[in-house]
């Protein structure tokens, strides 16, 4: 039976992903689990400038590269060294993703089992201060020479490795080089323990940094298999990169819908407004209808940009949209269609000139102005969603007040309901908008079986 043979190699670069950025040095350390049986280095010319920063750490530049291969001139050894073993990295992914990329860019199609020297000290050493290589070195007393150069770090991956296999009593290495090994997909910093706790249900997941901050909120009607989806493939983009290598812990809330885990989503995404969420930040109203009194006493309406520091009547995703409400409020409420203003700001505006004549009784006016404002507010509709619970025992509860998101919640089977505003006590409060009241408008539609009509309180 053929001997297990390990590949330790080490890059450096001239940036930190690979789709942008060019390998500049790489060192490959063969081992066969006992000792070092081959060893490749070779300073590497990227075609690029190196920038000033990456020189400051490596202390490679321009002039040293100038004359050394580039990378087509060393793939095929590259590799030949590389076929058949397992890739061993500190920081794992992205030593790989550099090496594949630029294999595949010279024409090689190239995928290996991977092992990654900053989990497997975690696991067979667990409780150190630091896990990155110089600190790892300091601590477990291995030699580093010549840091941030390609054979200086790998030479010292290779001595920690070795020192790994030697400890390793309870053959953490051989699980984890397993080609099923699911924790080889995980970012280096992401305890198993956080992705095996997630459950096959519905709900939302929140990522966590180093300083135990959430930057990313994402739902998912099976939360394992929505999280594993995050670390699959081989994307080599900058954002994701630094996404991975941020992810520290995970936390999740079992939410009993896909619609449930919808609301929370986006209710946390706005709360906690997280560096990595992107999508549901566009989904902002853009129009509002706002009320102002002009300095003659005059009262109008006006469709204008929706703005955070004034409260608008009611919000439009287009001014279009905007534009027809109100016109159909100055025509119901027969409105003097000189009190009406589609502008793009809020600000008030006195009546030009010309204007100023046939005006209509001020009282009069104001009055319709207002009746059209109540028409506007007394018209939004008030019902609660009843749908399927998170266990057997119990049903959830999604509560609309005239026309928004008041809250949610689950209640009980054992929970005596006789009114519907008795819901309410169970009812756990979110903030609305405009993206919420959308999603929860076209549910209802979908599944008018479960739309529950309430009476206004008075």
């Amino acid at each position: 039976m053929k001997k297990t043979e390990y590949a330790i190699v080490d890059i450096e670069t001239t940036g930190g992903n690979a789709s942008g950025s060019c390998i500049t040095e790489i060192a490959i350390v063969i081992h066969d689990g006992t000792n070092v049986i081959d060893r490749f280095e070779t300073l590497v010319n990227p075609q690029k400038e190196i920038p000033l920063p990456i020189f400051a750490l490596t202390g490679i530049n321009n002039e040293m590269v100038k004359n050394a291969p580039i990378f087509d001139d060393i793939s095929e050894k590259v590799l030949e060294m590389l076929t058949g073993r397992i890739f061993v990295a500190h920081n794992v992914n992205f030593d790989y993703s550099f090496v594949r990329h630029e294999l595949e860019q010279a024409g090689f199609k190239w995928t290996a089992r991977k092992l990654c020297t900053v989990r497997a000290a975690r696991k067979i050493r667990p409780g150190l201060a630091s896990y990155s290589l110089g600190k790892l070195c300091h601590s477990l007393d291995i030699p580093l020479e010549n840091q941030h150069r390609a054979g200086g770090d790998a030479d010292a991956t290779t001595v920690l490795f070795s020192r790994l296999l030697q400890w390793d009593e309870e053959d953490e290495i051989g699980k984890m080089v397993k080609m099923t090994a699911q924790d080889q997909r995980l970012p280096p910093n992401l305890p198993p323990a956080d992705f095996e706790q997630l459950p096959e249900k519905p709900g939302v997941y929140y990522f966590y940094n180093q300083a135990n901050k959430v930057i990313y909120v994402g739902k998912a009607v099976n939360l394992k298999k929505r999280v594993a989806s995050h670390f699959s493939g081989h994307k080599i983009t900058p954002q994701r990169q630094h996404f991975l290598r941020d992810i520290y812990a995970i936390s999740f809330e079992i939410c009993a819908t896909e619609l449930m885990a919808l609301l929370l989503e986006c209710t946390e995404i706005k709360k906690l407004w997280p560096i990595y969420n992107k999508a549901l930040k566009r989904f902002e109203a853009k129009f509002g209808l706002y009320e102002y009194e002009a300095r003659n006493g005059y009262k109008y309406l006006a469709i204008g940009k929706v703005n955070k520091f004034q409260n608008c009547i009611e919000v439009f995703n287009t001014i279009y949209d905007g534009i027809n409400v109100l016109q159909s409020l100055t025509e119901k409420f027969e409105i003097d269609y000189r009190f009406c203003r589609y502008c793009t700001s809020t600000e008030a505006e006195a009546p030009q000139q010309h204007d100023l004549t046939n005006l209509p009784a001020i009282e009069h006016h104001n009055q319709q102005i207002e009746n059209a404002i109540d028409y506007v507010l007394k018209n939004r509709p008030s019902f609660f969603i009843k749908d399927k619970g998170r266990t057997a025992e119990e049903r959830s509860f999604i509560w609309i007040e005239n026309g928004h998101f008041y809250g949610m919640g689950y209640i009980t089977s054992d929970v005596g309901i006789t009114q519907p505003s008795e819901i309410k006590d169970y009812i756990t409060p979110y903030k609305s908008n405009h993206y919420i009241m959308q999603l929860i408008y076209t549910y209802a539609e979908k599944h008018p079986g479960k739309v529950h009509g309430m009476k206004k309180e008075s």
